[in-house]
């Protein structure tokens, strides 16, 4: 029969200055429990967890405490304590010696105000380790600051029991080009564990067949009706309020042009907890035509764009780059622009023949890549399919 309890102002005696006591002393330490160390020896990096030590054989008069750890593996003092104990009251514990000890040490969990202790009565400390671990691993990344919110509640009289914050919880997933093989390891078991997902109109069947959950499509396509942000905010917001786990899936990486900070920030202002989970993104996915973003002597840099911006206006601001020399350029969302990027390039001088590629649904079955340059750019971007990025120079007569 075991009754875990929660000793709170005890003081401890430790006795022994060896491996095993060092490790004792360090768990009473991250614990806050106060005690003193006796031995006949000590290693010296354990002054570095109590600054009580004695250092001397341990005898009747020391035991002043009462919870005492012997950690010295000596039987002769086992013994003594053993004797002791017949005409003084306290705790013993043994280390690895059971059958002697009134407690047992427990593998502790400590977060914030939240103890947990697992103990296996003693038959494998290794075990009891092994299942805190796997707690660990399941509980709430903000379990401390909901339990700090909860105890100054309390404080006040207030008994909140609501506590759907705890699993509430939104994943921003990156969901990569469209091939699901190149969905990460760590999105796919994400995507597993989501009570809702939402998704964009670029996520491709093959991944959408993975979700097992609730979906809700909240895409946004151009020329279809469409939600806004902010009612894909208030979406996301209803499903956490009821204690879920949603996942916010979006195309190539949420963070690249995906509006995920927006939706980052409109959440945590409501206090849940967000993960974003990087995706590969379409701009550096076009090594899957054996297309290079970069080669030496070739082009030593490059960047990725936009051509739309908020309020469907026109963005051209990076026009001037072309004139860099051993520079790659990516645009994405540019397909229905060509037109105004071919002219305002030729406007500003860029050679007429600067290379372009224009890769329509990258890494899908249908996927195509169309060579062009800039004074033919606009007849071809009339053949080419959405999606499609374009990438601009030298690098793309490598392929």
């Amino acid at each position: 029969m075991s009754l875990p309890i929660l000793l709170k102002n005890q003081k401890v005696l430790l006795i022994g200055g060896g491996k095993v006591a060092l490790q004792k002393a360090k768990v009473l330490k991250e614990n806050g429990i106060e005690f003193r160390i006796v031995a006949k020896e000590i290693l010296a990096n354990i002054s570095e967890f109590c600054d009580d030590i004695i250092v001397k054989e341990f005898e009747e008069s020391d035991l002043k405490e009462s919870i005492v750890i012997d950690a010295t593996g000596n039987e002769k003092v086992t013994k003594k304590l053993i004797e002791f104990k017949k005409r003084k009251n306290f705790l013993l514990n043994v280390v690895d010696k059971p059958q002697f000890c009134d407690f047992y040490f427990m593998a502790l969990i400590n977060r914030g105000d939240l103890k947990i202790g697992i103990s296996s009565n003693g038959a494998s400390p290794s075990a009891a380790q092994f299942v805190r671990d796997e707690i660990k691993n399941i509980l709430p990344e903000n379990i401390e600051e909901v339990l700090k919110g909860k105890k100054e509640l309390r404080i006040k009289g207030i008994i909140d029991k609501n506590l759907t914050k705890l699993k509430a919880k939104l994943y921003l997933i990156g969901a990569g080009p469209g091939d699901v093989e190149l969905l990460t390891i760590k999105a796919l078991k994400i995507i597993k564990k989501c009570d809702v997902i939402l998704y964009d109109h670029l996520i491709s069947e093959e991944i959408l067949e993975l979700v097992e959950c609730e979906k809700v499509y909240v895409g946004k396509e151009k020329g279809k009706h469409s939600k806004k942000q902010e009612e894909i905010n208030e979406i996301i917001l209803d499903y956490l309020k009821k204690g879920k786990i949603v996942g916010r899936l979006k195309s190539g990486d949420p963070f690249i042009f995906g509006r995920g900070y927006e939706e980052l920030e409109a959440i945590t202002k409501e206090g849940f907890n967000v993960e974003v989970i990087p995706g590969i993104s379409s701009a550096t996915a076009i090594s899957h035509f054996n297309l290079p973003i970069t080669s030496r002597g070739v082009s030593k840099s490059f960047s990725v764009h936009s051509a739309h911006l908020k309020g469907n206006r026109l963005n051209l601001d990076w026009i001037e780059e072309l004139k860099k020399k051993n520079h790659t350029i990516v645009v994405l969302m540019g397909l229905s622009r060509a037109r105004h990027i071919a002219k305002k390039a030729l406007e500003i001088g860029i050679d007429e023949n600067c290379p372009v590629a224009i890769i329509s649904n990258i890494t899908r079955k249908n996927q195509k890549i169309i060579k062009t340059d800039i004074k033919s750019l606009t007849e071809a971007a009339k053949t080419a399919e959405k999606p499609a990025i374009l990438v601009f120079g030298e690098v793309v007569n490598l392929i």
